[in-house]
């Protein structure tokens, strides 16, 4: 063979390789929007859920290539105490991820979860001051103030960053995912936990996934205060 001819078939080795190298990356690389529709269902004459406080989030079935960080959102944020409500009523965060709890109003709140995930409590604090807590595990936490019983919000720690936004008619988008295997979790609050399902991502992303949630065996109940006892209905709301 001449060395005109082994130097072509060298650089058609090489050529080859180099393609084949480029395929594999674009693939690993590949990213999509998974999005779709989230759906209530509930009992006759109870009253709407929101389906904009819904969580939707995926979970890797092993290992994925993520590229980018979480949106700096989903690893500190912040739910406002104005008006004797949490607001927003629902966050999400990683897990690891902090959310700072300012008191807007002109009197003192107590945050507390009693979450089986990892329970706290801030204390008494009044206008201007702000405490944060840290959530180290994946889980709900409803968080309480122990002086108002009517405020109630979640928080919703994730182990992972591909989280969606819900809007108020329940549609969803998750960007920038990676290919590959997942699960799907969606949870509400009035749906008595979580539901999941088995999917796969391909590079193009994944469109029309419809999720349905169970919210027939909702009732709206109190909840106990930090020390597991009634709120008293002289003091809950007096300042």
């Amino acid at each position: 063979m001449s060395s005109d001819a082994r130097n072509r078939r060298r650089a058609a080795n090489c050529f080859a390789a180099l393609a084949a190298l480029l395929c594999t990356t674009a693939v690993a690389g590949a990213q999509g929007d998974v999005s779709g529709q989230i759906s209530l269902i509930e009992r006759q004459g109870a009253d709407r859920s929101d389906p904009g406080t819904a969580v939707v989030y995926l979970e890797a079935r092993g290992r994925v290539d993520a590229q980018g960080a979480p949106r700096p959102a989903l690893r500190a944020t912040t739910i406002a105490m104005t008006g004797r409500e949490f607001v927003p009523h629902v966050r999400t965060i990683l897990a690891g991820g902090s959310v700072s709890f300012p008191n807007q109003d002109p009197f003192s709140h107590n945050v507390f979860s009693n979450a089986d995930a990892g329970p706290f409590d801030l204390g008494l604090y009044r206008r201007g001051v702000s405490m944060a807590r840290t959530f180290a595990r994946p889980g709900i936490y409803p968080v309480y103030c122990n002086i108002h019983s009517r405020m109630v919000s979640f928080v919703i720690a994730v182990p992972t960053p591909y989280v969606a936004t819900v809007a108020s008619d329940g549609r969803f988008m998750i960007p920038n995912v990676p290919a590959g295997s997942y699960v799907l979790h969606a949870w509400h609050e009035h749906a008595g936990g979580s539901v999941t399902r088995e999917v796969v991502v391909p590079a193009a992303g994944l469109p029309g996934q419809h999720v349905v949630l169970d919210a027939r065996a909702y009732v709206a109940a109190p909840h106990l205060n930090k020390f597991g006892l009634p709120y008293a209905a002289t003091r809950s709301d007096r300042y």
